[in-house]
């Protein structure tokens, strides 16, 4: 069977969805890998290292994409209209196109992988289960995001993040307060506490406090008998009252006044990003304070937050970039191509060379969006079929 690894082709995007470590999996199951050439290049993967593990290069797209029965790639393909290349076009018909697939901001394309026959699986969609951690694309690309959004505050931070005593004086560390502490936020509290920086950090789930203290920040939070319920059983925050919500974002606000580095991390599929620093909030922030918003992507926590740009604000940089993941391509590339490997490795069944696809395993019905030309994902047939009942 042929895995295909076309280069990505939307706009900022330079991760790859193989590595060479991936490669010399993938082939030691008994797949043949073909990579376009150059996909690799922006994540300082040139075309050698992959041959070298394996894997035979195609001149171009379409060679690449001809007759492949597995396709990998970071972002959905780019479909007729969106590019110079309709993507979606090269790839044939029955084949299983495995990505990062935006399944909530792009509806039209859950309806072209049915209509073309793709068996469509995004990987964003992976059930957040023991076994999968190794599948868990968000975990991985968070962890390198976390990492991340510390080193752009530091760069546009004025001072130092450590503690620094000369002869000339002493400069104060720097206070960081981390919003969110899911995997992004734990990572950039470890980040942070690594460069010399006093953290804090809040989160609605009291399991948070725990994590974030053994990281050796401080908790902030309202803990009052609401925010001992805020957990469901599955580990996810519940919805907030009203009262406990302005009680918190009270606490939040004086919080904020202190505060040199703010990082934002909260994100939630397919809504757009809660708000978390208000305007009149950063306007009471020190000057020179800079604000990392991980959420820009989906219109950020803080409102004079700008897609892609680094903005001054009543005297506070804000840092708004998307993507932040692939600005590592490199160790970001390496991370997602093992998530996919190993979601792969138990689907194919070396002895037959075939995919042997369990469709009631919860890592496969759960990131299944399209097969047999129908869309069979249960929380987006119904979106994706509404435009047309609605005749627009």
């Amino acid at each position: 069977m042929k895995v295909a690894v076309p280069k990505e082709r939307r706009p900022g995007e330079a991760r790859v969805a193989a590595s060479p470590e991936s490669v010399k999996k993938l082939i030691g199951l008994g797949l043949d890998v073909v990579i376009e050439s150059g996909a690799g290049e922006a994540a300082g993967y040139p075309d050698d290292v992959f041959t070298k593990n394996g894997a035979k290069i195609a001149a171009g797209e379409s060679e690449a994409l001809a007759d492949a029965d597995i396709v990998f790639k970071v972002r959905r393909p780019l479909l007729k209209g969106e590019g110079e290349v309709d993507e979606l076009a090269l790839i044939k018909k029955g084949a299983m196109l495995v990505a990062i697939l935006d399944p909530y901001d792009s509806p039209e394309s859950i309806k072209a992988y049915a209509e073309a026959g793709i068996n469509a699986f995004a990987m964003e969609l992976m059930p957040r289960i023991t076994r999968a951690q190794s599948m868990d694309v968000l975990s991985s690309q968070a962890n390198l995001a976390g990492y991340l959004c510390v080193i752009e505050a530091a760069a546009n931070y004025k001072s130092a993040f450590p503690m620094m005593m000369t002869a000339a004086g002493t400069v104060p560390p720097a206070r960081v307060f981390v919003m969110g502490a899911g995997v992004a936020g734990l990572q950039a509290i470890a980040t942070a506490r690594r460069l010399g920086a006093i953290v804090s950090a809040t989160d609605v789930r009291p399991a948070s406090k725990e994590e974030v203290q053994s990281l050796g920040g401080t908790f902030v939070a309202v803990e009052d008998e609401e925010f001992q319920q805020a957990q469901t059983a599955g580990g996810y925050a519940k919805e907030m009252s009203e009262a406990y919500r302005k009680k918190q974002s009270e606490l939040v606000a004086e919080t904020l006044k202190k505060q040199d580095i703010v990082i934002c991390t909260a994100l939630i599929p397919g809504r757009p990003a809660p708000t978390l620093v208000s305007e009149d909030m950063v306007k009471t922030m020190k000057p020179g304070a800079v604000i990392v918003d991980l959420a820009a992507e989906r219109g950020g926590n803080c409102p004079l937050t700008e897609p892609d740009k680094v903005v001054e604000k009543h005297g506070v940089t804000i840092v708004g970039y998307r993507n932040v993941a692939g600005r590592m391509p490199g160790g970001a590339s390496s991370l997602y191509a093992r998530n996919l490997t190993a979601f792969l490795t138990p689907l194919y069944d070396k002895e037959s060379g075939a995919l042997k696809l369990n469709w009631e395993d919860e890592t496969v019905s759960g990131t299944n969006l399209t097969r047999d030309g129908k869309i069979v994902h249960p929380a987006f047939a119904t979106a994706a079929e509404a435009p047309a009942a609605s005749g627009t």
